[in-house]
């Protein structure tokens, strides 16, 4: 019965614009969620019959990628769902990460391929992002092309990313959830939309990738007050996408004073958003007074991992 976590995560720069095949950059944080697995008479998560309406991302993964008996699943979670901290991510993750566990080991680049298969199948169109920093922990840039640090190459129908580790350094961010749970997919289809319908569209998405092979290079040398810039620009690019929410535009107006630049993370409409800071209880008590949930986490974590080894 292998109990197997994995990370939550944030994006520091270029949600959405990464399924287009630009870069983007995700760091694994101190939030996990833990999975437990068992052989059982039929398939049960929690105590519950497995449903393809509730538990989509769990009964893909258990249809596609699992040629044994029924399983009983049990599932812990520290990662608000429906936050942008990549919870369905860490789900088919720590889940596919526990199936490999019982036949012999988790093969980390198995399991990451395995999950965006997941995510794909569920979500409609999706990027290996999220998975791929869940799975491999630390941090990770993504891109079209292969760069140092490769750590496997992903191709989807006429897409392609290159996954590479990403140095993360020493830094401080608060989360702040607004509360509101918007689901991934039809985010991602709405931008879709528009950048199907314009140019503009797609140049905004244009620049939210310069951003973030800016960004990579202020993290290597970490200057935080230039990467705190690039993040605030960046939410305001997103915000053009329509991804931005008022909830989440008031936690990040709140935040900005006390922070080297603040800014959405994941899907948007909702959800959570992040601040690079040094000020983290100036961040706490703004984001509070706001309405939402902070969280002061930290980066720099392990991937997928099986618990007690």
């Amino acid at each position: 019965m292998p109990v197997v976590s994995a990370p939550g995560k944030i994006i520091l720069l270029g949600e959405h614009a990464v399924v287009f095949g630009k870069p983007a950059i995700a760091m694994g944080i101190d939030m996990r969620l833990t999975c437990k697995v068992a052989e059982g008479r039929s398939n049960m998560v929690n105590g519950q019959p497995l449903s393809d309406r509730y538990h989509s991302y769990i009964a893909v993964a258990i249809r596609d990628h699992w040629d044994g008996g029924p399983l009983n699943v049990t599932v812990d979670s520290e990662i608000p769902t429906g936050s942008g901290l990549g919870s369905s991510a860490a789900l088919s993750v720590a889940l596919l990460g526990a199936m490999s566990a019982m036949r012999g080991g988790i093969d980390e680049e198995g399991v990451a391929r395995a999950a965006f298969d997941v995510e794909s199948k569920v979500q409609g169109r999706a990027s290996p992002l999220d998975t791929s920093v869940s799975c491999h922990g630390h941090g990770v840039y993504i891109d079209s092309i292969e760069g140092e640090g490769l750590l496997w190459h992903i191709e989807r129908d006429v897409r392609q990313w290159y996954v590479h580790h990403c140095q993360v350094p020493d830094l401080t961010f608060v989360i702040g959830f607004t509360g509101v749970r918007a689901p991934t997919g039809p985010l991602v289809a709405k931008v879709k939309r528009y950048v199907d319908r314009t140019r503009f569209a797609m140049e905004v998405v244009d620049e939210i990738g310069t951003i973030t092979e800016e960004g990579a290079r202020r993290l290597r040398d970490r200057d935080v007050v230039a990467l705190g810039g690039l993040m605030t620009r960046d939410h305001n690019l997103l915000t053009i996408l329509g991804v931005s929410s008022p909830e989440l535009q008031r936690l990040v107006d709140a935040a900005l004073p006390y922070s080297y630049g603040a800014k959405l993370t994941g899907a948007g409409g909702g959800g959570s958003m992040i601040a690079l800071t040094d000020r983290p209880e100036k961040v706490v008590e703004a984001i509070q007074r706001r309405g939402g949930t902070p969280y002061v986490v930290r980066t720099g974590v392990d991937g997928v991992r099986v618990e007690g080894d």
